[in-house]
């Protein structure tokens, strides 16, 4: 299943909005440089869907806000 997700970086806390069936929002403390935010939304992700990290990889999106993730 591929899911879209808009990510907020740098938020005050953490924060996972479901706005469509496969459309997210997603607030993280992590700063985008080097993937640590990318980290901190499949953590996320993984978290809300209760499946191993290893399940969810991102396709596309890697530096800018708006990404698309693919859940196994």
């Amino acid at each position: 299943m591929l899911i879209k997700v808009k990510v907020f970086p740098q938020a005050g806390q953490e924060q996972i909005i479901k706005k469509a069936e496969d459309s997210f929002e997603i607030w993280v403390k992590e700063k985008p440089i080097q993937g640590q935010a990318n980290r901190a939304v499949i953590s996320a992700l993984a978290d809300y869907f209760k499946i191993p990290r290893e399940n969810i990889k991102l396709i596309k999106g890697f530096k800018q806000r708006n990404k698309i993730f693919e859940v196994k």
